[in-house]
């Protein structure tokens, strides 16, 4: 029996056709499942007559492989993870290389690198996006963890991920520890951004304009042909286009409750701990956790009153205009994503390539759009941008945006239709260009009430103040840190 390339474990959705992308570029692919009907069925059903060992057992799986062995696990991230690794660690050798293929927290793969670099093994924590095409045909992948491990696995990787429209394999190191597994957090961060700001855009085209989905298949449509070109909107034209049974629009029969894998959450979270206003995303999370309490909305809106939507505009306008806010509010969104990336790469000494990580979510990926090679260009251009709106092309689009941007935000709120991730985007966008923000009253707040003391606009940074407003408080002062 010929030895295999590499194991996958874990024969679900993504495993499956990751094993299948792996074979069809023409490596021997070694196959284990804890059910190990499932392999019998896999071997016999979509990978018959193909390239692939099965295995009933993990000694087994190990045993069919070439060194040094490369093993990918394909399981739901947490716990899981960890008993695979556990029950592996004591059949490798020195050198032998574990993937993590699943959506795990970054600090789960920086822990996992440093306990397997102790005892000789090489880890790869790795974010691969695409769902089930993408891993069948050809997904963004981002690896990261033990630089060791790169060259053994780096010509699978990037034989079987997508290819940007230059050719390039849309699969790259990211950097040391988690780094891998923290991009891909980040990109479904900004995943969440995007359905969300798309789904607002939605929401206005019903409730206020009164479009019908044929209509708005056409907006999607045309959409797609301009600056908006991406997946999601090309997905979200054709969703626009599929009827029930009974003829009408299929996704008006879908419950508008929306679920969540704890990714953007993650990363909201991460942004909260690094200081960074990552706004956008938080509001997309936050607008999925609104969406969740169905019953309590609906007996809401039987007693609290609003304003009824109605439009009476110039709807040709209006749609260009909300054209404008999808792609400002979208441009908010990913610099919100990549100033969380900087902070955490500083933070971690990971030395991450953001031109790199732009051009790896060209291809194959959830939110792969041609928006991301301009992305590339600014931070080729200058790798120390800190912040995409200061890059000359996407400052003179947002700036060009923003009017069309703000008569969206502004009928929406006055019709009374939700836009939380349009208008946060755009609350963002006025902050970062405001030389002088009103934190200086929430400075004299703090020390009023908790000495917690204040710099001054006639001295250096760095020195701190603190006044005794009442007359009745002492000079004693609160020390002065930021958590």
């Amino acid at each position: 029996m010929s030895q295999a390339d590499i194991a996958v474990i874990g024969l679900a959705v993504m495993g499956e056709n990751l094993v299948l992308n792996m074979e069809s570029k023409g490596f021997t692919v070694a196959v284990y499942n804890r059910t190990t009907e499932k392999v019998t069925k896999f071997i016999e059903g979509r990978g018959e007559g193909k390239n692939l060992v099965g295995a009933t057992s993990l000694e087994e799986l190990v045993g069919s492989l070439k060194r040094p062995r490369k093993l990918m696990i394909m399981v739901k991230a947490g716990k899981a993870v960890d008993a695979v690794i556990e029950q592996l660690v004591p059949l490798l050798d020195k050198g032998d290389i574990i993937i993590d293929g699943g959506n795990s927290e970054f600090p789960d793969s920086e822990r996992r690198t440093a306990s397997l670099t102790e005892k000789g093994l090489l880890y790869v924590g790795s974010g691969v996006s695409g769902g089930e095409e993408g891993a069948l045909k050809g997904p963004s992948i981002m690896p990261g963890g033990s630089p060791e491990a790169w060259p053994s696995i780096q010509p699978i990787f990037q034989a079987i991920s997508a290819k940007a429209d230059t050719g390039e394999p849309c699969c790259d190191w990211v950097g040391k520890g988690g780094a891998g597994h923290f991009v891909k957090m980040v990109h479904n961060g900004i995943e969440y951004g995007d359905m969300q700001l798309i789904c607002e855009g939605y929401q206005l085209m019903t409730s206020l304009m009164g479009l019908d989905h044929s209509e708005m298949h056409d907006v999607f449509a045309k959409w797609n042909e301009g600056d908006l070109d991406s997946y999601l909107i090309e997905i979200t034209r054709d969703i626009m286009a599929v009827n029930d049974e009974d003829g009408s629009p299929l996704v008006t029969k879908i419950l508008d409750t929306a679920g969540q894998k704890g990714t953007g959450k993650w990363t909201g979270i991460t942004a909260l701990d690094l200081g960074i206003p990552l706004t956008l995303i938080g509001e997309s999370v936050f607008a999925r956790c609104l969406s969740a309490i169905k019953e309590e909305r609906v007996e809401a809106s039987k007693v609290i009153g609003g304003p009824k939507p109605s439009f009476d505009g110039d709807k040709e306008q209006f749609l260009s205009d909300l054209g404008d806010a999808l792609y400002g509010a979208k441009l908010v969104s990913y610099a919100q994503g990549f100033s969380l990336m900087r902070a955490a790469s500083d933070q971690n000494d990971w030395d991450l390539n953001y031109g790199n990580v732009a051009l790896m979510w060209r291809g194959g990926c959830i939110i792969r759009s041609g928006f991301l090679g301009k992305i590339r260009e600014a931070f080729n251009k200058n790798a120390e941008l800190p912040n995409l709106l200061l890059d000359d092309y996407f400052r003179d689009k947002i700036v060009a945006a923003q009017d069309g941007w703000r008569r969206v935000c502004s009928k929406a709120l006055e019709q009374g239709v939700p836009v939380p991730a349009l208008s946060s985007a755009l609350c963002y966008f006025d902050g970062y260009r405001t030389e002088r923000l009103p934190a200086n009253l929430l400075q004299a707040q703090r020390d009023y009430f908790g000495a917690h003391m204040y710099e001054r606009t006639d001295k250096p940074r760095g020195e701190f103040f603190h006044t005794n407003w009442t007359g009745r408080g002492a000079d004693t002062a609160s020390s002065a840190y930021n958590v």
